[in-house]
């Protein structure tokens, strides 16, 4: 078992880390096992060569090309995600959406480790979206990395094997004596050398290999993964270059608006069209019925502009008339209110009963009893939603920042009347996700303007429009009850979980109790039970699904049971998480927990925070873990609070065991990120719904931690193991809140139940 730490000190690097990515419903598990193999020949002039792909599914592959209109015609394309150039260069496609979370970088180590590439000389290209060709091209709940594992090392192996075998087929040599390294190979008993390059025309024409007969790295041989590397993207970012959506510019272009009802469900009536038409610069205004779906095209107003400054003043003077008949009329406070007066009324049907939870409180030595809440939150990425698209001979053409483009074909296709095939998307890179770019609503959206406008057209939202019309992360309410038996060991635990449905029938997007937490609360007498309120606000995956709150609930209710228990806390939580209870165990083969990784980060974070040491009075240490998306992982907060409520961070640590580490330098900013980002999150971040409007319009009335306020220090340590990797960009966000609470706890002896935490007057120091 090996870890490696890093310090994280306040630099420029600091918002990068801060806009990394974030997540989608669901736990990313181990990697998923590759299907058939097929190929298809590359069509066109300007490209060559064979194609092998690895796919998961059992859809067939299309025969067409791959970002040939970019290629050389003296490349060579030894598979969907390499070419290889005469003088040695390999441009590698990156398959997935790049939303800060390092894919485009860590996509092709991967597979230049395997090809055994001199990475110095690796091109990083953005692949377009054909998922017959690819497979999945999502990126979301921190499952990029486990779903293309297999994939991408099969598609260097591959690419490694027929370059071997055409210079085996040149020099009349058995294939096993050839070596490679650093894009070039050598046969050591004759002397012979070649460059990739110099071979890639011939390699193009060997036999495809069966993905299943290669033979791929272990960890010891690793060249490339584990070593720290600089995004690929990381000049042009920094340099301003166009990578984005709302960088996209096309030949006659114009630009549009889109005005919805500020309560979701409202419908238009009319609007002052022939005021809006007559402004500066616009050159169209219409209203568009839409479907009626949250996910695809809600009713409003498109303003269509010559540039988006005319388009965003005529949208300032924009009246509605709306019809809000079947508006939402949610309200944040209602449902607090109603939430506390519900809570102590255990449902009878519950979801979960294990043991006998009733005995066990029955016999306890002690009980313990808390509510805890947490609210609405709104994505917020810094790029807004956008899309730019082309509806020319039958095909709608869009460029997306997307996080889920796979979803999105289908559902543009609905829109546009057309079959998904004809929707064309170009991924751009994305300006954070963070969830909220898991759903292509906007994408629609364009779509629906575009079949109006006889030109390209550019969607562009408002950071208002972003605030309004999100898919926010859910608020939740806690009520447990917990049991410790006369060992002070944990007996029992209650939960009546308050949360929402959209539909009557189930939870709503992002708000069901995560399933992590069924692994890793494991009382050998268990009942939980939930209440639905019903809410037609949207909400939808949040950075770290399920996880991101209510294990800020759990674990801090976890704390309070250990105090009950007298034992101290990091023995008691090592303690409950070896229980052997079989109910509790996961079904699913897919599922990796384990009590044995849980341990080990634990006592790792412990050591490494320096666990039982004395601090001076005011100051606090808290320490807490979590099982997310597949990655176990602890955090500790060391801080000081004084007299005003006013915290100092003196510390953060985060240990994660995630597998074997891609990138070093994107884990750790991933890491820290994460870390900064829950921080922010559970000091100040809240969304105020009444009336079915949210009040939270722009960054003024969200605030996200500012530069002076960012930690000092983010130590983050990682252990290593040959497990199947996971994801980075969940796992190391849950954890902080409750260390955080349990930090302050031991600072000033007042429990934080309810976040954020300025609602309870604390806040920040530089």
């Amino acid at each position: 078992m090996a870890d490696t730490q890093t310090s994280f000190a306040r630099s420029d690097a600091y918002l990068s880390a801060l806009l990394d990515e974030v997540h989608s419903a669901g736990a990313a598990n181990a990697a998923t096992k590759m299907g058939r193999r097929t190929f298809f020949k590359l069509t066109g002039a300007s490209v060559a060569g064979l194609v092998l792909g690895f796919h998961i599914g059992d859809a067939a592959f299309a025969a067409e090309p791959v970002n040939g209109d970019a290629a050389s015609a003296k490349d060579r394309a030894l598979n969907a995600f390499i070419r290889i150039a005469p003088d040695n260069t390999i441009t590698i496609y990156s398959k997935c959406p790049e939303i800060g979370q390092g894919i485009k970088t860590s996509f092709g180590v991967i597979i230049a480790d395997e090809l055994d590439a001199d990475w110095n000389h690796v091109v990083m290209e953005q692949a377009d979206i054909n998922p017959k060709v690819y497979g999945s091209q999502g990126a979301g709940g921190s499952t990029s990395i486990p779903r293309a594992w297999n994939q991408l090392r099969q598609a260097g192996a591959g690419a490694k094997a027929m370059l071997i075998a055409a210079a085996a087929q040149a020099w009349s040599v058995d294939p096993s004596q050839i070596t490679a390294q650093a894009s070039m190979l050598t046969h050591a008993a004759s002397g012979r050398s070649a460059t990739y390059g110099s071979l890639a025309e011939a390699a193009a024409k060997m036999p495809v290999p069966d993905p299943k007969g290669l033979k791929l790295k272990s960890r010891a041989e690793y060249r490339l993964m584990g070593k720290r590397f600089r995004g690929v993207d990381d000049p042009k970012v920094v340099t301003g270059k166009p990578l984005f959506g709302i960088d996209v510019q096309l030949r006659g272009m114009v630009y549009a608006t889109y005005t919805k009802c500020p309560a979701i469900g409202g419908k238009v009536r009319s609007f002052n069209a022939s005021e809006i038409k007559a402004e500066p610069g616009v050159l169209d205004a219409f209203a568009v019925e839409g479907t009626g779906l949250a996910v695809e095209v809600m009713p409003g107003v498109a303003i269509i502009a010559k540039d988006t400054w005319s388009a965003f003043q005529a949208k300032d003077k924009l009246e509605v008339d709306w019809d809000l008949s079947e508006a939402s009329t949610d309200s944040s406070s209602r449902f607090s209110a109603e939430a506390k007066k519900v809570a102590e009324s255990f449902p009878q049907n519950p979801d979960n009963n294990v043991g006998d939870v009733d005995r066990s409180f029955a016999d306890a030595a002690k009980t313990v009893e808390a509510y805890y809440e947490y609210p609405f939150a709104a994505h917020a990425p810094l790029e807004p939603m956008n899309t730019t698209a082309h509806w020319h001979d039958g095909i709608m053409e869009l460029w997306v920042p997307t996080q889920q483009p796979d979803r999105g074909l289908p559902l543009i296709g609905k829109v546009a009347g057309i079959p998904p095939e004809k929707v064309v998307m170009h991924q751009t890179r994305v300006g954070g996700g963070f969830g909220r770019r898991l759903v292509n609503d906007y994408a629609c959206e364009a779509a629906a303007i575009a079949l109006k406008v006889n030109a390209p057209v550019k969607l562009q939202w408002s950071r208002e429009d972003d605030f309004s019309h999100d898919f926010y992360r859910p608020a939740g309410y806690h009520q447990f009850k917990g049991a410790i038996d006369k060992g002070g060991r944990l007996d029992a635990w209650r939960e009546h979980f308050i949360t929402f449905t959209a539909d009557g029938k189930k939870e709503a997007s992002g708000a069901n109790l995560t399933d992590n937490l069924r692994y890793s609360i494991k009382a050998p007498n268990l009942r939980r039970a939930k209440t639905m309120f019903p809410l037609k606000i949207p909400t939808g995956a949040w950075r770290a699904p399920g996880d991101n709150a209510q294990v800020f609930a759990a674990q801090s209710f976890m704390h309070e049971l250990s105090l009950a228990s007298g034992r101290d806390h990091v023995e008691f939580l090592l303690d409950a998480v070896n229980r052997d209870v079989p109910e509790l165990a996961p079904k699913e083969p897919s599922v990796n927990f384990s009590p044995r990784r849980a341990t080990d980060v634990i006592r790792m974070c412990a050591e490494k925070a320096g666990w039982g040491k004395t601090l001076p009075k005011g100051s606090g240490l808290g320490l807490a873990w979590c099982y997310s998306h597949a990655g176990h992982v602890a955090q500790a907060v060391e801080l000081g609070v004084d007299a005003d409520k006013r915290i100092r961070i003196a510390r953060i640590v985060v240990v994660l065991d995630v597998g074997p580490i891609i990138d070093m330098a994107g884990s750790e900013a991933q890491a820290q990120g994460a870390s900064t980002d829950a921080l922010s999150t559970a000091m100040g971040l809240k969304v105020n719904i009444e009336n079915g409007r949210i009040r939270e319009q722009n960054y003024n009335d969200y605030p996200i931690l500012r530069m002076p306020f960012a930690p000092m220090t983010i130590d983050a340590y990682f252990i290593q193991s040959d497990n199947p990797p996971t994801g980075m960009g969940e796992p190391a966000f849950p954890a902080l809140a409750p260390a955080l609470g349990n930090a302050i706890f031991a600072a000033t002896g007042e429990r934080v139940r309810r976040l954020p935490l300025r609602d309870l007057g604390y806040s920040l120091s530089t």
